[in-house]
Protein backbone atom coordinates (compact mmCIF):
# COMPACT_ATOMS: atom_id res chain seq x y z
CA UNK A 1 0.00 0.00 0.00
CA UNK A 2 2.92 2.50 0.47
CA UNK A 3 3.83 1.79 -3.13
CA UNK A 4 0.73 2.56 -4.45
CA UNK A 5 0.46 5.69 -2.05
CA UNK A 6 3.88 6.65 -3.69
CA UNK A 7 2.12 6.46 -7.29
CA UNK A 8 -0.59 8.15 -6.20
CA UNK A 9 1.42 10.98 -4.97
CA UNK A 10 3.36 11.07 -8.06
CA UNK A 11 0.42 10.93 -10.17
CA UNK A 12 -1.47 14.04 -8.62
CA UNK A 13 1.64 15.93 -8.17
CA UNK A 14 1.41 15.88 -12.10
CA UNK A 15 -2.42 15.72 -12.38
CA UNK A 16 -1.81 12.65 -14.57
CA UNK A 17 -4.37 9.83 -13.33
CA UNK A 18 -2.57 7.61 -15.12
CA UNK A 19 1.10 7.89 -14.98
CA UNK A 20 2.15 5.05 -16.70
CA UNK A 21 3.24 5.10 -20.78
CA UNK A 22 0.74 4.05 -22.90
CA UNK A 23 3.63 1.82 -24.10
CA UNK A 24 3.59 -0.08 -20.69
CA UNK A 25 -0.37 -0.70 -20.97
CA UNK A 26 1.03 -2.57 -24.44
CA UNK A 27 3.97 -4.50 -22.27
CA UNK A 28 1.03 -5.28 -20.28
CA UNK A 29 -0.96 -6.93 -23.24
CA UNK A 30 2.23 -8.50 -24.33
CA UNK A 31 2.74 -9.93 -20.96
CA UNK A 32 -0.42 -10.94 -20.27
CA UNK A 33 -1.30 -12.97 -23.61
CA UNK A 34 2.52 -14.66 -23.37
CA UNK A 35 1.57 -16.02 -20.29
CA UNK A 36 -1.61 -17.82 -22.15
CA UNK A 37 1.05 -19.01 -25.12
CA UNK A 38 0.61 -16.07 -27.30
CA UNK A 39 3.28 -14.90 -28.44
CA UNK A 40 4.14 -11.17 -29.91
CA UNK A 41 6.50 -8.19 -29.82
CA UNK A 42 6.56 -4.77 -28.88
CA UNK A 43 7.48 -3.75 -31.72
CA UNK A 44 4.93 -6.00 -33.56
CA UNK A 45 2.42 -4.58 -31.63
CA UNK A 46 3.61 -0.73 -32.00
CA UNK A 47 3.73 -1.61 -35.52
CA UNK A 48 -0.05 -3.42 -35.82
CA UNK A 49 -1.21 -0.45 -33.75
CA UNK A 50 -0.16 2.16 -36.75
CA UNK A 51 -2.09 -0.07 -39.00
CA UNK A 52 -5.43 -0.49 -40.20
CA UNK A 53 -7.66 -3.68 -38.81
CA UNK A 54 -7.47 -5.07 -42.69
CA UNK A 55 -3.92 -4.84 -42.52
CA UNK A 56 -3.14 -6.28 -38.77
CA UNK A 57 -2.65 -9.86 -38.49
CA UNK A 58 -2.21 -12.69 -36.50
CA UNK A 59 -0.83 -12.92 -32.71
CA UNK A 60 0.03 -8.94 -32.99
CA UNK A 61 -3.77 -8.27 -33.97
CA UNK A 62 -4.81 -10.55 -30.62
CA UNK A 63 -2.26 -8.53 -28.52
CA UNK A 64 -3.76 -5.33 -29.90
CA UNK A 65 -7.13 -6.03 -29.02
CA UNK A 66 -6.04 -6.51 -25.44
CA UNK A 67 -4.50 -3.33 -25.38
CA UNK A 68 -7.60 -1.90 -26.80
CA UNK A 69 -9.40 -3.02 -24.02
CA UNK A 70 -7.24 -1.38 -21.73
CA UNK A 71 -7.22 1.83 -22.78
CA UNK A 72 -11.64 1.87 -23.02
CA UNK A 73 -12.17 0.34 -19.81
CA UNK A 74 -10.04 2.40 -17.58
CA UNK A 75 -11.42 5.39 -17.85
CA UNK A 76 -15.05 4.04 -17.52
CA UNK A 77 -13.59 2.06 -13.90
CA UNK A 78 -12.06 5.19 -12.53
CA UNK A 79 -15.48 7.46 -13.22
CA UNK A 80 -17.70 4.30 -11.78
CA UNK A 81 -15.93 3.34 -9.50
CA UNK A 82 -16.98 -0.15 -7.78
CA UNK A 83 -19.92 -0.56 -9.49
CA UNK A 84 -17.99 -0.87 -13.09
CA UNK A 85 -17.91 -4.85 -12.25
CA UNK A 86 -20.57 -6.21 -13.94
CA UNK A 87 -21.33 -9.25 -16.21
CA UNK A 88 -21.99 -7.25 -19.05
CA UNK A 89 -17.82 -5.94 -18.20
CA UNK A 90 -16.55 -9.27 -17.90
CA UNK A 91 -18.60 -10.34 -21.04
CA UNK A 92 -17.47 -7.66 -22.99
CA UNK A 93 -13.54 -7.69 -21.89
CA UNK A 94 -14.14 -11.93 -22.90
CA UNK A 95 -15.08 -10.34 -26.53
CA UNK A 96 -12.22 -8.08 -27.08
CA UNK A 97 -9.78 -10.68 -25.60
CA UNK A 98 -10.75 -13.56 -27.73
CA UNK A 99 -12.79 -12.27 -30.70
CA UNK A 100 -9.24 -13.48 -32.98
CA UNK A 101 -8.64 -16.10 -31.39
CA UNK A 102 -8.00 -19.10 -34.27
CA UNK A 103 -10.18 -21.71 -33.37
CA UNK A 104 -11.83 -20.80 -30.29
CA UNK A 105 -14.81 -22.90 -30.04
CA UNK A 106 -17.26 -20.97 -28.19
CA UNK A 107 -19.20 -17.62 -29.06
CA UNK A 108 -16.67 -14.60 -27.59
CA UNK A 109 -17.87 -13.15 -25.17
CA UNK A 110 -20.54 -16.08 -23.95
CA UNK A 111 -20.09 -18.00 -20.78
CA UNK A 112 -18.94 -21.29 -21.26
CA UNK A 113 -21.89 -24.63 -21.53
CA UNK A 114 -19.17 -27.24 -21.39
CA UNK A 115 -16.99 -29.12 -18.74
CA UNK A 116 -13.48 -27.87 -18.66
CA UNK A 117 -10.49 -29.12 -16.47
CA UNK A 118 -6.54 -27.95 -15.56
CA UNK A 119 -4.11 -30.15 -16.27
CA UNK A 120 -2.06 -32.19 -18.49
CA UNK A 121 -4.02 -34.51 -21.08
CA UNK A 122 -7.02 -34.98 -22.37
CA UNK A 123 -8.84 -36.96 -19.88
CA UNK A 124 -10.34 -34.99 -16.65
CA UNK A 125 -8.68 -38.04 -14.71
CA UNK A 126 -5.40 -36.52 -15.02
CA UNK A 127 -6.75 -32.92 -14.16
CA UNK A 128 -5.11 -30.90 -11.33
CA UNK A 129 -7.94 -28.69 -10.72
CA UNK A 130 -11.71 -28.95 -11.90
CA UNK A 131 -13.45 -25.60 -12.34
CA UNK A 132 -16.87 -25.15 -11.47
CA UNK A 133 -19.54 -27.23 -13.61
CA UNK A 134 -20.96 -25.17 -16.28
CA UNK A 135 -24.25 -24.99 -14.88
CA UNK A 136 -22.63 -23.36 -11.60
CA UNK A 137 -20.54 -21.03 -13.81
CA UNK A 138 -23.71 -18.01 -13.82
CA UNK A 139 -24.17 -17.45 -9.95
CA UNK A 140 -20.66 -18.29 -9.01
CA UNK A 141 -19.40 -15.28 -11.70
CA UNK A 142 -22.27 -13.12 -9.94
CA UNK A 143 -20.62 -13.68 -6.42
CA UNK A 144 -17.80 -12.74 -7.67
CA UNK A 145 -18.41 -9.54 -9.13
CA UNK A 146 -20.49 -9.12 -6.02
CA UNK A 147 -17.56 -9.28 -4.18
CA UNK A 148 -15.54 -6.95 -6.46
CA UNK A 149 -18.21 -4.57 -5.89
CA UNK A 150 -16.97 -4.37 -2.13
CA UNK A 151 -20.71 -5.68 -1.44
CA UNK A 152 -20.56 -6.54 1.76
CA UNK A 153 -18.93 -6.38 5.08
CA UNK A 154 -15.34 -7.19 3.68
CA UNK A 155 -14.75 -3.64 2.65
CA UNK A 156 -14.32 -2.61 6.07
CA UNK A 157 -11.44 -5.36 7.28
CA UNK A 158 -10.25 -6.15 3.83
CA UNK A 159 -7.58 -4.03 2.30
CA UNK A 160 -7.58 -3.45 -1.29
CA UNK A 161 -4.66 -6.18 -1.76
CA UNK A 162 -6.59 -8.69 0.16
CA UNK A 163 -9.60 -8.40 -2.21
CA UNK A 164 -7.80 -8.33 -5.54
CA UNK A 165 -5.79 -11.54 -4.41
CA UNK A 166 -9.06 -13.35 -3.33
CA UNK A 167 -11.50 -12.17 -6.48
CA UNK A 168 -8.47 -12.93 -8.36
CA UNK A 169 -7.95 -16.37 -7.23
CA UNK A 170 -12.23 -17.13 -6.99
CA UNK A 171 -12.42 -15.53 -10.59
CA UNK A 172 -9.78 -17.98 -12.01
CA UNK A 173 -11.52 -20.92 -10.24
CA UNK A 174 -14.81 -20.58 -11.53
CA UNK A 175 -12.99 -20.39 -15.07
CA UNK A 176 -16.00 -18.51 -16.41
CA UNK A 177 -15.43 -19.34 -20.25
CA UNK A 178 -13.11 -22.30 -22.16
CA UNK A 179 -10.22 -19.85 -22.98
CA UNK A 180 -9.12 -16.11 -21.93
CA UNK A 181 -10.00 -16.54 -18.54
CA UNK A 182 -6.00 -15.62 -17.43
CA UNK A 183 -6.60 -12.47 -19.30
CA UNK A 184 -9.24 -11.28 -18.66
CA UNK A 185 -8.64 -11.60 -14.67
CA UNK A 186 -5.59 -9.54 -15.21
CA UNK A 187 -7.59 -7.11 -16.72
CA UNK A 188 -9.82 -7.21 -13.84
CA UNK A 189 -7.09 -6.58 -11.35
CA UNK A 190 -5.76 -3.20 -12.88
CA UNK A 191 -9.63 -2.16 -12.97
CA UNK A 192 -9.92 -3.02 -9.16
CA UNK A 193 -7.40 -0.59 -8.35
CA UNK A 194 -8.52 2.25 -11.15
CA UNK A 195 -12.21 1.66 -9.18
CA UNK A 196 -10.76 2.77 -6.32
CA UNK A 197 -9.01 5.64 -7.39
CA UNK A 198 -5.64 4.60 -7.36
CA UNK A 199 -2.79 4.20 -10.62
CA UNK A 200 -3.74 1.25 -12.07
CA UNK A 201 -0.97 -0.99 -12.20
CA UNK A 202 -0.32 -3.76 -14.88
CA UNK A 203 0.80 -6.96 -13.29
CA UNK A 204 1.11 -9.17 -15.83
CA UNK A 205 5.03 -8.52 -16.67
CA UNK A 206 5.82 -9.70 -12.83
CA UNK A 207 3.14 -12.56 -13.10
CA UNK A 208 5.37 -13.86 -16.32
CA UNK A 209 8.85 -13.29 -14.86
CA UNK A 210 7.51 -15.17 -11.53
CA UNK A 211 5.05 -18.02 -13.28
CA UNK A 212 5.74 -20.83 -11.20
CA UNK A 213 4.97 -18.50 -7.96
CA UNK A 214 2.04 -17.42 -9.49
CA UNK A 215 0.96 -20.67 -10.17
CA UNK A 216 1.50 -22.06 -6.81
CA UNK A 217 0.02 -19.60 -4.96
CA UNK A 218 -3.32 -20.01 -6.87
CA UNK A 219 -3.39 -23.31 -6.35
CA UNK A 220 -3.08 -22.98 -2.44
CA UNK A 221 -6.23 -20.84 -2.75
CA UNK A 222 -8.54 -22.54 -4.65
CA UNK A 223 -7.45 -26.51 -3.77
CA UNK A 224 -6.62 -25.61 0.15
CA UNK A 225 -8.23 -22.00 0.63
CA UNK A 226 -4.96 -20.96 1.89
CA UNK A 227 -5.16 -17.41 1.14
CA UNK A 228 -1.65 -16.44 2.59
CA UNK A 229 0.03 -17.34 -0.43
CA UNK A 230 -1.68 -15.56 -3.24
CA UNK A 231 -2.13 -12.19 -0.91
CA UNK A 232 1.73 -12.25 -0.53
CA UNK A 233 2.21 -12.98 -4.14
CA UNK A 234 -0.08 -10.26 -5.12
CA UNK A 235 1.70 -7.56 -2.32
CA UNK A 236 4.76 -8.74 -4.31
CA UNK A 237 4.06 -8.02 -7.71
CA UNK A 238 2.40 -4.48 -6.68
CA UNK A 239 5.84 -3.92 -5.41
CA UNK A 240 7.92 -4.72 -7.76
CA UNK A 241 5.85 -3.84 -10.37
CA UNK A 242 5.87 0.10 -8.97
CA UNK A 243 9.67 -0.01 -8.46
CA UNK A 244 10.07 -1.36 -12.22
CA UNK A 245 7.51 1.94 -12.94
CA UNK A 246 9.91 4.43 -11.58
CA UNK A 247 12.87 2.85 -13.08
CA UNK A 248 11.91 3.23 -16.98
CA UNK A 249 9.99 5.91 -15.78
CA UNK A 250 13.84 7.61 -14.36
CA UNK A 251 15.12 5.96 -17.64
CA UNK A 252 12.86 7.83 -20.57
CA UNK A 253 13.66 10.94 -18.83
CA UNK A 254 17.56 10.30 -18.72
CA UNK A 255 16.49 9.52 -22.51
CA UNK A 256 14.84 12.69 -22.95
CA UNK A 257 17.42 14.68 -21.81
CA UNK A 258 19.75 13.23 -24.06
CA UNK A 259 17.72 13.35 -26.63
CA UNK A 260 17.87 17.69 -26.28
CA UNK A 261 21.20 17.51 -26.17
CA UNK A 262 22.02 15.40 -29.51
CA UNK A 263 20.68 18.50 -31.10
CA UNK A 264 19.32 22.12 -30.59
CA UNK A 265 16.05 21.91 -31.45
CA UNK A 266 13.85 24.97 -32.32
CA UNK A 267 12.27 25.96 -28.72
CA UNK A 268 7.99 25.28 -30.04
CA UNK A 269 9.19 23.24 -33.04
CA UNK A 270 7.57 19.96 -34.18
CA UNK A 271 10.46 18.44 -33.78
CA UNK A 272 11.02 19.71 -29.91
CA UNK A 273 7.12 18.95 -28.73
CA UNK A 274 7.80 15.57 -30.08
CA UNK A 275 10.86 14.73 -27.81
CA UNK A 276 7.82 14.55 -24.69
CA UNK A 277 5.40 12.77 -27.07
CA UNK A 278 8.30 9.75 -28.07
CA UNK A 279 8.42 8.10 -25.30
CA UNK A 280 4.52 7.11 -25.25
CA UNK A 281 4.63 6.92 -29.05
CA UNK A 282 7.72 5.45 -29.80
CA UNK A 283 6.75 4.63 -33.12
CA UNK A 284 3.92 6.17 -35.44
CA UNK A 285 2.82 8.08 -38.34
CA UNK A 286 3.26 11.46 -39.70
CA UNK A 287 -0.40 11.35 -39.54
CA UNK A 288 -0.21 10.02 -36.09
CA UNK A 289 2.15 12.82 -34.68
CA UNK A 290 0.26 15.47 -36.29
CA UNK A 291 -2.81 14.33 -34.64
CA UNK A 292 -0.90 14.31 -31.23
CA UNK A 293 0.73 17.63 -31.39
CA UNK A 294 -2.47 19.36 -33.07
CA UNK A 295 -0.22 20.51 -35.97
CA UNK A 296 0.17 20.40 -39.90
CA UNK A 297 0.93 17.27 -42.23
CA UNK A 298 4.21 19.30 -43.50
CA UNK A 299 5.04 20.80 -40.12
CA UNK A 300 4.87 17.10 -38.17
CA UNK A 301 7.03 15.56 -41.93
CA UNK A 302 9.57 18.34 -41.21
CA UNK A 303 9.99 17.23 -37.60
CA UNK A 304 10.30 13.53 -37.74
CA UNK A 305 12.85 14.51 -40.98
CA UNK A 306 14.84 16.61 -37.69
CA UNK A 307 14.64 13.43 -35.47
CA UNK A 308 15.98 11.12 -38.41
CA UNK A 309 18.55 13.69 -39.17
CA UNK A 310 19.08 13.46 -35.05
CA UNK A 311 18.69 9.86 -35.45
CA UNK A 312 16.12 9.77 -32.69
CA UNK A 313 14.09 8.12 -35.19
CA UNK A 314 14.52 6.06 -37.79
CA UNK A 315 11.54 4.77 -40.50
CA UNK A 316 10.50 0.90 -40.15
CA UNK A 317 8.04 0.51 -43.33
CA UNK A 318 10.99 1.12 -46.24
CA UNK A 319 8.04 2.16 -48.08
CA UNK A 320 7.71 5.44 -49.68
CA UNK A 321 3.87 6.27 -48.47
CA UNK A 322 2.35 4.81 -45.04
CA UNK A 323 5.77 4.72 -43.89
CA UNK A 324 6.02 4.52 -39.76
CA UNK A 325 9.01 5.52 -37.84
CA UNK A 326 10.26 3.95 -34.54
CA UNK A 327 12.74 5.48 -31.31
CA UNK A 328 14.81 2.19 -30.99
CA UNK A 329 16.54 4.03 -27.66
CA UNK A 330 12.89 4.37 -26.32
CA UNK A 331 11.64 0.63 -27.64
CA UNK A 332 15.08 -0.77 -25.83
CA UNK A 333 14.24 0.79 -22.51
CA UNK A 334 10.39 -0.52 -22.30
CA UNK A 335 10.46 -3.80 -24.01
CA UNK A 336 13.26 -4.78 -21.82
CA UNK A 337 12.84 -8.22 -19.38
CA UNK A 338 11.24 -7.47 -16.18
CA UNK A 339 13.78 -6.46 -13.51
CA UNK A 340 16.60 -5.86 -15.90
CA UNK A 341 18.28 -2.43 -15.63
CA UNK A 342 17.29 -0.13 -18.39
CA UNK A 343 20.62 1.17 -21.58
CA UNK A 344 20.28 4.60 -21.92
CA UNK A 345 22.83 5.91 -24.41
CA UNK A 346 24.84 9.11 -23.23
CA UNK A 347 24.95 10.72 -26.39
Amino acid sequence: MEAIARLDGLAAERHDPYIISRVLARQEAISSSAIEGIRSTLDELLLAGEMTDEEARGTAAQVRDYAGALDTVLPRAQTTGPDVFTIDLVLDLHRAVVQRVPGYRDTPGCLRDAVVWIGSGRDITYSTYNPTPPEDVAPCLAETLSYMRSGGSHVADQPLLVRMAIAHAHFEAVHPFRDGNGRVGRLLLSLMMAAEGHVPLYLSAYIEAHRHDYYEALKAAQQRLDWSAMVRFMADAVIGTANELMVTRKALLELEATWRRRRQFRAGSAAARALQVLPHFPMLTVNRLARLLGISFPAASNGIEQLIDAKILLERTGYQRNRIFAAPEALLIVNRPFGEAPLVSDG
